[in-house]
């Protein structure tokens, strides 16, 4: 009997199209353990034709392995399965040549495709970032500096903000080359989510003034509006039931907020350093309008990037971004089908919310988010999530 191989494999694309790179790693069935691995930075590309010279990379590492082996390709490409699978047509052209190739590089028959969640998918996953790390730095993917074999529980390569615009593109993108229906209108059983309530810490002196506050400053305590604030949140989610883990950002005004509700709940509060506030560099402290005084030139270019950071060693949005996303992902890991309190800040909250959306960077400047309002998103084992509610006051009427 021929012997088995399982091929995973992934792609991505740092803005579809933009910098682009695949990972692929041949696995022994028996043990799980990596034969090969296979990654290469691609230049500009979509995350499409990123899987897919993933998967053309997976199955000659396969093949140079043993060539008459069965090969298993494992991918969370749900556009890449059905195509390859036979059930999709292909109509893009920059898909047809690729999956051409891909299927040039074993017999008819002796590959059979399955999609899998992306929590699933890590080991690729990490190389294609690691492809794309490296092309960022001027540099080419070397094996021996893969991290492939590291821990799952460390934070991945990639953002999940990336991994969210990839989920974007491939979604708009497959009506285009896709011409099945989906089997109706109903959404297949995927479990209980993990809900997170995203609650806003309560006002400090500086709210009401709509000062930068952010890691950076002077970590400012709840004033006696804020407190009031956090024990209407308690009664109320108290009145709800149904959460039951506490999270919070390091800062005070969250640790007091966070500790007033879970009080009213009876539970612990958990901190995590990745939910604290942007840090604001020299801008903390100062309204709006005194920065677009003092830093003209630098407040434009914030407001017109998210790869911009604020004067005197700020955080871009796109670095918050990133560690949001490593800290919901371990919450994710850690609270599997339970509803956990969030408490932290209008720039998590906002990114978890444009993340779960696959919204553009620019909507965090489009959405309002009072003191201790709440929030909600809904996560998936498919990967997907669903916004449930957006900037809550009514506790607080």
């Amino acid at each position: 009997m021929p012997r088995t191989l399982i091929v995973e494999a992934d792609g991505g694309s740092r803005g579809n199209p933009g910098p682009a790179g695949y990972g692929a790693v041949v696995l022994d069935p028996e043990t799980g353990e990596a034969l090969a691995e296979a990654a290469e930075f691609l230049g500009t590309a979509t995350n499409n034709v990123a899987e897919y010279k993933g998967l053309v990379a997976g199955l000659r590492a396969a093949r140079a392995l043993d060539p008459e082996a069965r090969i298993q390709v494992r991918m969370d490409s749900k556009l890449v399965v059905e195509q390859m699978s036979g059930r999709w047509q292909i109509k893009h052209p920059d898909m047809k040549p690729l999956a051409a190739e891909a299927r040039a590089v074993f017999p008819p028959g002796q590959v059979s495709y399955e999609w899998i969640p992306r929590a699933q998918n890590k080991h690729a996953d990490r190389l294609a970032n690691e492809a794309m790390d490296a092309g960022r730095d001027g540099k080419q993917w070397e094996p021996r500096n893969s991290r492939a074999a590291l821990d799952t529980a460390a934070a991945p390569a990639r953002s999940a903000a990336a991994r969210a615009a990839d989920e974007a593109a491939e979604a708009a993108e497959a009506p285009e080359v896709a011409e099945a229906p989906a089997p109706g209108w109903g959404a297949p059983d995927l479990g209980v989510p993990a809900t997170f309530v995203l609650l806003r810490h309560g006002e400090t002196a500086l709210t009401p003034q709509k000062r930068f506050s952010g890691s950076g400053g002077t970590d400012p305590e709840l004033s006696p509006a804020g407190r009031r604030q956090a024990e209407a949140a308690g009664a109320a989610l108290a009145a709800r039931g149904t959460v039951q883990a506490v999270v919070s950002s390091p800062l005070r005004r969250c640790r007091e907020t966070a500790e007033a509700v879970a009080a009213r709940l009876g539970l612990e509060v958990r901190l995590e350093e990745g939910l604290r506030e942007t840090d604001f560099g020299a801008w903390e402290g100062l309204t709006f309008a005194e920065v677009s005084e003092r830093f003209p030139d630098d407040l434009d270019a914030w407001l017109a990037s998210a790869a911009v950071a604020p004067t005197g060693g700020g955080e871009s949005f796109e670095a918050v971004a990133r560690r949001v996303a490593v800290a919901r992902d371990k919450l994710l890991a850690r609270h599997t089908g339970r509803t956990v309190l969030v408490v932290t800040h209008v720039t998590p909250i906002k990114t978890l919310v444009r993340l779960a959306l696959g919204a553009p960077p620019e909507s965090l400047f489009r959405m309002e988010l009072s003191a201790a309002s709440l929030s909600a998103v809904a996560y998936y084992a498919d990967g997907n999530a669903s916004l449930r509610l957006l900037n809550d006051t009514s506790h607080l009427r």
